[in-house]
């Protein structure tokens, strides 16, 4: 059993550490806004499709570096969808599983392509983009479609009550948010040690004592603070319901499960991979497939963030949550990478915009910014490759 030394440790968190420093300076130069109750709360909901398609789209990124370019393009599809066939006086429930699973086919249609015909995915995700940016249009007949249904508005982020109750009644500030911050910490600490002391049981390599206590004190401290913040501001929004289930799950999937696996193995070699036994078409297959199911799932926060929907919805939606995935670890070369990590890029994406905003910043400096911590996130990535050979 071996330690991780204070340098693994720092090139481990590096981004949790960029974002930390980037907090910091947009809360010098914002004189402090940046961390009022209210822009915390505009941040998660404002990049909550972010945050679901950049967890989607590692799992592309890990088969070996691909992506997909179509995503934009069809939340605006399936958004489109949900809020005609609403405003037609479709039962909500019906409307949300009908754009599940168009957005399943769509991922399954592209997915078959990729897979079984060998199509390289940059031209069919790229075909895609275009065909379900013009079937935007047509379905929505290039107007904007309002959506009145207050429970799906409630439900999926948008509007004036869409946040958790304080079943507590704790006033202007909203002590059940505060209470789920603690127990969500307990939980956090807990599941650590578990963890800890399983993979010392095993003999596998762990962080340092003094690494691991700065770990469980900095996530803790986040944890609490977020959730102090939001207490003071109407609570938790049902769109970070949404985002935590979406991050949890696929934590979980890519970490324990079989195919979780499969996708990181493809990723690191694909030919060793087949050489084993492994169906790399159903791996593709499936990410490409469950890239449309989670596209459906922005889909539907997207149009409730807007209350409506219109065909210029999505508009640079892939870019987002591609450089989410890169500036959070993610490989250019497949194979490496984590939903928390693409939750960390995505975060400090959305702390870049706002911090700008919020600062005056002209919207093209805002791209260039962006532009440049992307391509120093890849550079990152393609050096540390060379440093291993």
């Amino acid at each position: 059993m071996g330690s991780l030394s204070f340098g693994q440790i720092i090139k481990k968190y590096s981004m949790v550490i960029a974002l930390v420093v980037i907090i910091g300076v947009f809360t010098i130069g914002t004189g402090g806004k940046i961390l009022f109750p209210q822009n915390i709360n505009n941040l998660l909901s404002q990049n909550a499709y972010v945050f679901v398609l950049a967890t989607g789209m590692l799992m592309c990124i890990l088969t070996g570096g691909n992506i997909d370019l179509s995503v934009g393009s069809v939340v605006c599809f399936i958004g489109g969808v949900g809020a005609l066939l609403m405003s037609k006086g479709v039962n909500m429930v019906l409307a949300v599983i009908i754009m599940l699973l168009v957005g399943v086919a769509v991922g399954a249609w592209q997915a078959f392509w990729v897979a079984y015909i060998n199509v390289p995915p940059f031209i069919a995700t790229l075909a895609g983009m275009y065909a379900f940016r013009g079937l935007s249009n047509v379905v929505l007949n290039g107007k904007v479609v309002a959506i009145a249904n207050q429970t799906y508005l409630n439900v999926f982020g948008g509007g004036a009550d869409c946040y958790v109750p304080d079943f507590l009644g704790g006033g202007e500030f909203n002590t059940t948010c505060m209470i789920v911050g603690v127990i969500a910490t307990a939980i956090f600490v807990l599941n650590e040690f578990r963890a800890r002391i399983s993979a010392t049981r095993k003999g596998y390599e762990t962080t340092s004592v003094a690494g691991f206590a700065a770990k469980i004190v900095l996530i803790s401290a986040v944890i609490l603070f977020l959730s102090y913040k939001l207490a003071g501001y109407k609570g938790i929004p049902t769109s970070l319901i949404w985002i935590v289930v979406v991050v949890l799950a696929y934590h979980y999937f890519t970490t324990r499960t079989t195919m979780g696996r499969y996708l990181y193995a493809v990723g690191g070699n694909e030919k060793a991979t087949q050489l084993s036994g492994i169906n790399t078409k159903k791996v593709y297959f499936f990410a490409y497939t469950n890239m449309g199911f989670l596209t459906a799932v922005a889909g539907i926060l997207t149009v409730a963030r807007y209350t409506n929907a219109q065909p210029t919805y999505g508009m640079y939606f892939e870019m987002d949550a591609i450089g989410a995935c890169f500036i959070g670890g993610a490989s250019a070369y497949g194979g490496t990478g984590s939903v928390f990590g693409a939750i960390v890029g995505a975060l400090l994406m959305g702390v870049i915009n706002q911090g700008m905003s919020i600062m005056g910043v002209d919207a093209n400096y805002q791209n260039v910014v962006k532009g440049l911590v992307l391509l120093v996130a890849v550079i990152f990535d393609v050096m540390s490759k060379r440093e291993n050979k």
